[in-house]
């Protein structure tokens, strides 16, 4: 199964309180953060939501 390598690039500070929820959700904390998420369709919406503050990565 295929895997996601999300990683925090902007900060949260001045977004709204969802997208911060998401991030945690996420397990991002501060930026230069990195999590490896199974691609499954909760993590892809998840990341869709705070697409601007990540970026995302396919890793096999």
């Amino acid at each position: 199964m295929a895997q996601l390598k999300v990683t925090q690039i902007r900060s949260e500070i001045g977004g709204k309180q969802n997208q911060r929820d998401t991030l945690r959700s996420l397990g991002l904390h501060r930026i230069g953060d990195v999590v490896i998420k199974d691609d499954r369709p909760e993590f892809r919406g998840m990341v869709r939501a705070v697409a601007h503050l990540v970026t995302v990565e396919e890793v096999d």
